[in-house]
């Protein structure tokens, strides 16, 4: 008769199986602000438009009842927001860096793609502006 070779395995209840892959999306976010390197530029407001995907990894699932358990869009609106009521920028891309810069704050966020256009600066275009996407290095 044959011997039955399995092994029982015991589970740590202290380890973590599985790894979340997260995503926050925000589209077409669209703030007045005055943005840009010209004169005119700086005089006026114009409408600009944010649209980001951040992704974050967690170890655990979401707590319904904990806040902090997630990357909240919420506070990432309110914190563009305030980058640019308190300052001037002339290039889309300071103000990237900028958001970059809070937002990786949050250890779990792992990468940030961000797409900043101005909607009404150029006549022929029904937009202008760039997309820049950003990775935390593991090393």
């Amino acid at each position: 008769m044959k011997k039955n070779n399995l092994k029982i395995i015991k589970i740590d209840k202290n380890k973590r199986l599985f790894n979340y892959e997260k995503k926050v999306l925000i589209n077409n976010l669209i703030l007045d602000l005055k943005l840009g390197y010209y004169d005119f530029e700086k005089e006026n407001p114009q409408k600009v438009k944010f649209t980001l995907e951040v992704n974050y990894e967690d170890k655990k699932p979401s707590n319904d009842k904990d806040l902090k358990s997630i990357v909240n869009y919420a506070k990432i609106v309110k914190l563009i927001k305030k980058l640019v009521k308190n300052k001037h920028y002339n290039f889309l891309e300071t103000l990237a860096e900028d958001v970059f810069d809070e937002l990786f704050k949050d250890r779990r966020i792992d990468k940030i793609t961000l797409q900043i256009e101005k909607l009404e600066i150029m006549k022929d275009c029904s937009s202008v502006g760039i997309q820049i996407s950003k990775k935390r290095s593991h090393d």
